[in-house]
């Protein structure tokens, strides 16, 4: 028989509220003694009927990945858990968590990352609860989590010697039973029932040159085993292939700004036909052709469009959703198709009612994540093998395939404006000026058109019922026009603040405008009204996509 240790703990700790995506903060704070475990048994405390239940466990591969694990899995044997699934090296994706969590019949899973951020003892770490349908732990859960580990002066363990995570094998505790296995081939084998292989890699090999950017993250792996082992294709056809605690000092974060790297070998050099990155977690992805960025709002707009080429959605879909600062490109589409579009707040979570109620197929959000019913997370490396699919059955390019897009649909000019880690009153101060200029915005005169509406946005869930207000502050033109302001919670340094430009150009006007240039009035308009410029002394955003 193990011994269960209770660690008593001199007080709570007070900054354990869960976002959307988890827990993130820096490494070093979930270095400090007992900071980690005792988010894990506010976790477990969350959690109804523990005993006779399945937990995975994983994570991406960053700085104190496989420490937290076997403190994960300690905890777990000390509350009795059933079992335990962690994957060869603690490594899994987001997403391949996701589908493990449904494939097992998990009670959830609980996922170590910080998604896009740093990694590192400098950098930042994260930890994420997903529940039973695979989705992230709603609002609910996340606040009984945040309200158990205010409470908390002690946690369960059982200190005992695990093996290594670098053998397959299954290990019994006491009650607990500890499998290691492969964490690749359940998620591979999963797309090979959507998406032809065969004819992706014959289109491949034709002088359709592919290069794939895992940007040292756990992708890595996956597409190996993918691209290479499956569809035969040269092993540099991946690079950055190797998950490292650092990422090797790359910001795993798939943009023009910190995969310059690779948007420099499609956009410049034009070395490759087809380029794609995912983020640390593989949940995100970017995707490029010769000379051409695809906007991720486009992207979901051209996957809902192409559904036919796919051999897993052959049949049709039920609907799309987006979230509400992406752009209305796939509403577009949407209204052709004679589909519903559902426009939600920012977070995977809000997908995941419409998902499980059948209401959609297809959802994505304009921070380069798209995904589908096949799991309840977004996911980056589905995303690049869609796009894949799609041109080996038209044949054409992306500059192409995006051209016809944009005339059949019309184009929406669109850009996201990022200023990362400034101060956070100047962002609160920003964000509150507009705020409480809101309700005198409407009628009044911006970017040459009237404003007909001005508001925070708010969400009724068609579900639940449930509503989700104060989700981001717009600005609708009389031409359909947006410009939307936002505070992004996933950073961990200072804050982030997220400006969103919208223009829809008809099939019959330019389509072939920078969107910086097309977007120009509004962008304008918008830091004479806030002083964005002044406020942050920068004249540029870090990120534009």
């Amino acid at each position: 028989m193990n011994q269960v240790s209770v660690i008593n703990i001199n007080s709570p700790f007070l900054d354990q509220k869960p976002g959307t995506s988890g827990l993130r903060k820096s490494t070093l704070k979930f270095q400090e003694e007992h900071y980690l475990e005792v988010f894990i048994e506010a976790i477990l405390q969350s959690l109804e009927d523990l005993k006779g239940s399945t937990l995975v466990v994983g994570g991406d591969g960053r700085y104190g990945n496989i420490e937290a694990i076997e403190k994960i899995v300690q905890i777990c044997i000390a509350h009795k858990v059933q079992k335990v699934i962690v994957p060869k090296y603690g490594l899994l994706s987001t997403p391949a968590t996701s589908h493990l969590i449904r494939k097992e019949n998990a009670i959830g899973g609980i996922i170590l990352s910080a998604s896009h951020n740093p990694g590192g003892i400098d950098g930042d770490f994260g930890v994420k609860l997903n529940i039973s349908n695979g989705g992230p732990a709603p609002e609910i859960i996340t606040n009984k989590i945040f309200k158990a580990s205010q409470l908390l002066t002690s946690y369960k363990i059982c200190k005992i010697q695990l093996p290594d995570f670098s053998e397959y094998g299954t290990y019994p505790y006491d009650e607990t039973t500890l499998e290691i296995i492969d964490g690749l081939t359940d998620y591979s084998n999963l797309m090979e029932k959507i998406f032809d292989f065969d004819q992706i890699s014959d289109f491949l090999k034709k002088d359709f040159s592919l290069i794939f950017d895992a940007m040292n993250a756990v992708t890595g792996p996956y597409a190996k085993n993918i691209f290479v082992e499956k569809m035969g294709l040269a092993p540099d056809c991946v690079m950055n292939g190797n998950p490292l605690k650092d990422f090797g000092g790359l910001h795993p974060d798939p943009n023009l700004t910190y995969a310059s790297h690779l948007a420099d070998l499609l956009l410049n050099k034009k070395s490759y036909s087809f380029g794609a990155a995912c983020d640390g977690d593989g949940d995100r992805n970017m995707i490029l052709g010769s000379g051409c960025f695809v906007n991720p709002s486009d992207s979901l707009a051209v996957i809902t469009a192409n559904t036919k080429c796919v051999p897993g959605y052959k049949d049709g879909i039920t609907g799309v959703a987006r979230s509400m600062p992406t752009s209305s490109a796939v509403d577009n589409v949407a209204r052709a198709l004679n589909i519903p579009c559902f426009e939600t707040p920012t977070g995977w979570k809000f997908f995941g009612n419409l998902l499980d109620s059948n209401l959609i197929t297809l959802c994505g959000e304009e921070s380069f994540g798209t995904g589908s019913n096949h799991v309840r997370e977004k996911d980056g490396l589905w995303a690049v093998l869609y796009w894949l699919q799609v041109l080996a059955e038209k044949k054409c390019s992306v500059s192409d395939l995006m051209q016809n897009h944009w005339k059949q649909f019309g184009r929406n000019y669109y850009s996201r404006h990022d200023y990362e880690a400034i101060p956070s009153n100047i962002a609160n101060q920003i964000f509150g000026n507009l705020t409480s200029m809101l309700e005198n915005l409407k009628g009044n005169s911006f970017a040459g058109h009237l404003v007909k509406v001005a508001d925070n946005f708010s969400y009724l869930d068609p579900v639940d019922n449930s509503i989700s207000e104060n989700q981001g502050l717009r600005l609708v033109l009389d031409d359909n026009s947006r410009v939307i302001v936002r505070l992004s919670g996933t950073g961990t340094k200072g804050a982030t603040l997220r400006l969103y430009f919208e223009k829809f150009f008809n099939p019959q006007q330019n389509l072939s405008l920078n969107p910086q240039i097309a977007l120009k009035p509004l962008i304008n308009d918008l830091d004479a009204l806030l002083n964005i410029s002044k406020l942050t002394q920068m004249e540029t955003p870090t990120v534009i996509t």
